[in-house]
């Protein structure tokens, strides 16, 4: 796919307040960099490349008065003028019309391709865009990724495969992520097109800014160009989207368990190490405190570096962290159904013999806090009395690659499946 641009000069009035000359315009982000300069715009800011790269791009002019206003925010209408003048965004296949009410006549025609090229689905609106507007970041997910999906029908599919995933963001931690704008923002980050702040919120309902923008459109250049299958945090993101679990991708080597490693109470016809059977599913646990279900379980390999993490690494484990002896981290999210009014911590932990799987403790790395995400502290009292009984939470333990330490991991469902799975060499 060749390089995406807006054509013309005719955008750039849609973000600018005053038309300001930058001199001459280079072929490359590096004479962006040299020759734009805006007062509020210093080197050292964040988006300082991606702003001097979009406007000699034509994306963006600056102000009369020198200023970028890398923080203003951006509408609804001037982002979609932006998008519909990508030229090598294919159209959609099955575009809808433009019958919105709302949009100024400067913006129409912007909208409308937008539209064409796929990025704004109007049957999702009621005739109004609220064209006005400051474009908020859930939004532009679903826009955005709404174009690739135009541009490769495996990123349509990809939307569909996340339907279910856990999202290392504190808004999925705390049940306050829309679930119209939830496989947007899961395939918006398991690309790298979108990330959380600081403060570990994806910011959903936080306005789009015009450096953001600028950042936004060089990374969808990027991304559109790119398979999704190449993106290791999409693939994990599918994968517990579709199955519950990313063990198939951090931990391979896990396979099936041999029959002659299998006990012989299991009917080993009903060994499966397709993890979707059991999720869900009700576990016949070793005690009968409560009834236990996994919804999710998420490996994270403390040793691996750079873009070879999982996705999930900084929601679990702190920066720097390293587990003894090659072991990764397994982190299940568990339900239970509390049969007694005295149950504790203690006796979650005797529900299942795993040191794999243990609804005794949940993590306790300042990363877990961060994101907000559910523990057994939050579901429990004095003396680790379970407060309520339904309760949901995340549970931490070890998947050993010691030989003296190995295990299978197994779980017999009551339905009848068991997963069963254990290292191989």
């Amino acid at each position: 796919m060749k390089k995406m641009f807006i054509s013309g000069v005719t955008a750039l009035a849609l973000l600018t307040g005053g038309v300001v000359g930058v001199g001459g315009v280079g072929s490359s982000v590096e004479a962006a960099q040299t020759t734009l300069k805006f007062k509020d715009v210093p080197s050292t800011h964040w988006a300082a490349g991606a702003i001097n790269s979009a406007v000699e791009q034509g994306y963006f002019k600056g102000y009369t008065d020198g200023t970028f206003k890398p923080s203003s925010p951006v509408t609804k209408a001037e982002m979609a003028s932006i998008l519909g003048r990508l030229s090598d965004q294919p159209n959609a296949s099955s575009p809808g019309i433009n019958n919105f009410t709302d949009v100024p006549e400067w913006a129409k025609g912007g909208v409308s391709a937008a539209i064409q090229k796929g990025f704004i689905n109007p049957t999702s609106y009621q005739g109004k865009l609220d064209a006005k507007a400051s474009l908020k970041r859930g939004e532009m997910a679903i826009w955005l990724t709404q174009g690739l999906a135009t541009v490769d029908l495996d990123y349509k599919q990809a939307l569909s495969d996340v339907k279910n995933t856990v999202i290392p963001a504190k808004e999925y931690f705390t049940g306050n992520l829309a679930t119209s704008q939830k496989n947007a923002v899961a395939v918006a980050m398991g690309t790298g097109l979108m990330s959380v702040y600081n403060d570990k919120m994806f910011g959903a309902d936080r306005t789009t800014t015009r450096a953001e923008v600028a950042v936004l459109i060089t990374r969808y250049n990027t991304v559109a160009k790119t398979k999704p299958s190449n993106y290791k945090g999409l693939n994990e993101l599918r994968q517990v989207g579709l199955t519950g679990t990313n063990i198939n991708i951090i931990a391979p080597k896990y396979k099936k368990t041999p029959k002659d490693r299998v006990s012989l109470s299991i009917d080993y016809s009903k060994v499966t190490d397709e993890f979707s059977k059991v999720r869900n599913k009700n576990i016949i646990t070793d005690t009968n405190y409560a009834d236990l279900k996994i919804k999710n379980w998420i490996i994270v390999n403390t040793f691996a570096k750079g873009a070879e993490r999982s996705i999930y690494y900084p929601a679990f484990v702190d920066e720097g962290f390293t587990l003894l002896r090659g072991a990764y981290f397994s982190f299940a999210e568990v339900e239970l159904n509390v049969k007694s009014a005295t149950m504790n911590a203690l006796q979650a932990g005797s529900l299942l013999n795993s040191p794999t799987i243990n609804p005794m403790t949940s993590p306790n790395s300042d990363a877990f806090a961060a994101f907000a995400g559910p523990s057994i502290n939050d579901v429990t009292k004095n003396r680790g009395v379970f407060a309520v009984n339904d309760p949901v939470y995340w549970s931490v333990g070890l998947l050993h690659f010691d030989k003296k330490l190995i295990s299978a991991v197994s779980l017999v469902t009551k339905e009848g499946p068991t997963y069963s799975v254990i290292a191989t060499d």
